[in-house]
């Protein structure tokens, strides 16, 4: 069955053309993954899908009562409660549960913070009964629980659903084809054969080889233009009796140019760091309880030194934000200290961009205080795809995508040795997320991570720190899959939110770590063995590294007996310490095989 059928669309906004002549076609059990730049007008045309915008041109046609259900980018409940938002029955209380709102139930929605309420309109949508799902960004604010569970629900829907997502691995699980949206045109692409995979892999292979196609079609064009060129330039006699029509073919060849990049040249996010000394920023007995006795995070112990690339992961309400703001200095712990190196920088990437005035133009923001942007900063706003009339557009006109470049400029031009991202990749395009992965592949300093984003957290961090969302934080080894794995083989009341416990509860669980403590000690959990041995590991890897050091200065130094004996022994004491490591490393191993 036909849901949507568009034809001929095209749309436009003040002073710029979004698109022209899309067409597109979802029937039942299509799954469509919309793709593009930032500002390519991905929404606009969701807007249109639905029926809420009318296009510039072009005709959009919907199945005969058709029943379709729209998440919108920035969604607006009714006034009520949460509850009443969802319909009020059984349903939408169990959608509200996995996505983790069942604590706000009674909570008002006019209280609700922008990610609540996207997390509470799409539970209302999960809840309904629809024939075609039209969804904008539905990852951005979901915890990795709440993810996963959408992907399996999305992954079993029946009926049509078209989606905008720049979350990699959703567009790989759940789409059958991709359409993108490149300077004004729409591409769909279908995978291609039984083991051709899905429409995010065929996008892929696609944009690839048009890209190549372009490339030859371009080259093929200058050789044909040098030749006419040669003849046309071959003495003036001869040229008058060259046919009119030639003349001006080849001169048509000659002035033709290919269709202009998407974006001037690749996104310039390289702007320095100030030197990081060998003293990061360390966490001694470091816990955050809010004034309601809320505890969000219990005592913990943590190191970051140069080069560590850490990412966070937890339910939603674990405290991943409040970490990332007590290291950010706009939050106190309420016990502990944070020990903050003499040369760190801290850049942060918030998730809300709390510093952008949406008033304030593009040029003025970049300008900061000296008022007048300088050469320099006209020449930052182009390396970040801000270039001609973009340069002076309010803040407030500009695509959710298009502030959180701007906001990563602003980020990144303090030349910080301290990263912290929250939730780097929501809005951002595919091309900016590839592009701030390659910078991060090589940037000297600290990077500290949280983000629903799989793909993103594989690629960028190196260990990952997770929050049990009860106020319990822990290294975990193998990554986001081992710590999702443990998740789900958790009960679903063992995963309750530190919110959701009454003071009886929280009197119980006192009690119990009291008796607890007055027995004798039990074997260790497989988590925190597996802490152990990670930061063993690390360990392990520091010290070799200063072994081979010390090796490497007794080559270097010669008849010098006095610095010979001196390295001599810091050796024999690192030899000793790795030893200590290494036995150390295999009980810990052999209690977790146990």
């Amino acid at each position: 069955m036909i849901l949507i059928d568009a034809e001929g669309l095209t749309a436009s906004r003040p002073g710029r053309a979004l698109f022209t002549n899309v067409s597109v076609t979802v029937s039942t059990g299509d799954r469509l993954g919309v793709v593009g730049l930032n500002g390519c007008g991905k929404s606009t045309l969701l807007r249109i899908l639905s029926g809420e915008n009318e296009p510039d041109a072009g005709v959009v046609r919907r199945g005969r009562n058709a029943r379709i259900g729209v998440l919108p980018q920035l969604p607006v409940l009714p006034p009520g409660t949460v509850r009443d938002a969802v319909g009020g029955g059984w349903q939408g209380e169990a959608m509200l549960d996995k996505l983790g709102m069942g604590a706000m139930v009674e909570a008002d929605t006019r209280e609700l913070s922008g990610g609540q309420a996207k997390r509470v309109a799409l539970a209302q949508l999960l809840a309904g009964e629809w024939d075609c799902l039209i969804l904008d960004e539905p990852t951005n604010h979901l915890d990795l629980d709440a993810i996963s569970f959408l992907e399996d629900t999305l992954a079993k829907y029946t009926g049509g659903l078209i989606m905008v997502t720049h979350d990699r691995h959703v567009l790989d699980k759940v789409t059958t084809r991709v359409l993108e949206l490149d300077r004004g045109n729409g591409y769909v692409h279908i995978p291609q054969g039984i083991n051709a995979g899905s429409g995010y892999a065929a996008y892929l292979a696609a944009r690839a080889e048009r890209e190549e196609n372009a490339a030859t079609a371009e080259q093929v064009r200058k050789n044909a233009a040098k030749k006419e060129l040669a003849w046309l330039r071959r003495g003036a006699p001869a040229r008058t009796a060259k046919p009119k029509a030639r003349i001006a073919a080849a001169e048509a060849l000659i002035a033709q140019r290919p269709d202009a990049p998407a974006r001037e040249g690749a996104l310039g996010l390289d702007l320095g760091s100030k030197r990081l000394g060998s003293k990061g920023i360390e966490f001694h007995g470091v816990g955050f309880t809010w004034p309601d006795g809320h505890e969000v995070l219990r005592p913990f112990d943590h190191a970051l030194e140069p080069g560590d690339r850490l990412g966070i992961v937890g339910p939603n309400g674990a405290g991943k934000s409040t970490l990332l703001e007590m290291i950010a200095g706009r939050l106190q712990p309420t016990v502990g200290t944070i020990d903050i190196g003499r040369t760190v920088v801290v850049g942060y990437y918030d998730q809300l961009g709390r510093e952008l005035n949406l008033s304030q133009r593009v040029r003025e923001a970049v300008a900061g205080d000296k008022g007048a942007p300088s050469v320099e900063d006209l020449n930052l706003m182009k390396r970040f795809w801000f270039d001609g009339d973009a340069q002076f557009a309010p803040i407030g006109t500009l695509s959710g995508g298009e502030r959180r470049r701007l906001q990563l400029l602003l980020t990144l031009i303090e030349q910080p040795n301290v990263l912290l991202l929250d939730e780097p990749t929501n809005d951002l395009d595919l091309d900016t997320l590839r592009a701030l992965e390659d910078y991060l592949d090589d940037w000297p300093g600290i990077v500290v991570v949280v983000s629903h984003d799989r793909a993103f957290i594989d690629r960028t961090v190196e260990e990952i720190f997770a929050l049990d969302g009860d106020g319990g934080a822990s290294l975990m080894v193998g990554g986001v899959d081992a710590w999702l794995r443990q998740r789900t083989a958790r009960p679903a009341s063992q995963r309750a939110m530190p919110a959701q416990r009454t003071g009886a509860q929280k009197a119980a669980t006192a009690q119990a770590t009291t008796a607890s403590a007055a027995q004798p000690k039990k074997k260790r959990s497989p988590s925190t063995l597996n802490r152990l041995i990670a930061n063993n590991e690390k360990d392990q890897e520091k010290r070799n590294k200063r072994k081979t050091d010390l090796e490497d200065s007794i080559a270097k130094a010669g008849n010098d007996h006095e610095k010979l004996a001196a390295l001599s022994t810091s050796l024999a004491e690192v030899q000793t310490q790795i030893d200590a490591l290494e036995n150390e490393w295999l009980e810990l191993t052999t209690e977790l095989e146990s």
